[in-house]
């Protein structure tokens, strides 16, 4: 055997290695461990037991006080404090708002609308007698 064709046999061997290597480097990045709850989440939406303090006020909070507010009072609607957001709980406007109901303005006003689990998380709270506890 000469040179030059032990050469050519050996890179042709380092090849197939290669490639077998390369094969079992990409096999093994696809085996890993799946949570299905991670994969998956719930969609279950808990709405027992709702309480203004740990599940209302968080919502109003993160998606209406920026704009309702005592400070901001956009459109003349300040929903800061309970007894000020149960004046609208009373008419009907903040179920109409959230749930972007005809003849009323859709709230957030220009974002996205609250995720259902929420809305019903604030209707069942005002189902219960909207109680501030």
């Amino acid at each position: 055997m000469t040179r030059e064709r032990w050469i050519i046999n050996i890179e042709k061997l380092m090849m197939k290695n290669i490639v077998i290597v390369l094969f079992l480097l990409l096999g093994l990045g696809g085996c890993y461990y799946d949570v299905e709850e991670d994969i998956y989440p719930t969609t279950e939406c808990s709405t027992e037991d709702m309480s203004y303090q740990t599940d209302i006020f968080p919502i109003i909070n993160d998606n209406c006080l920026g704009c309702h507010d005592a400070a901001s009072n956009f459109g003349g609607i300040t929903i800061e404090g309970y007894d000020l957001l149960k004046n609208f709980v009373d008419n009907g406007q903040l179920v109409g708002v959230i749930k972007h109901e005809s003849g009323f303005s859709p709230m957030p006003k220009n974002t996205t609308k609250l995720l259902d689990c929420e809305v019903e998380k604030i209707e069942a709270w005002i189902v219960n007698g909207a109680p501030n506890n």
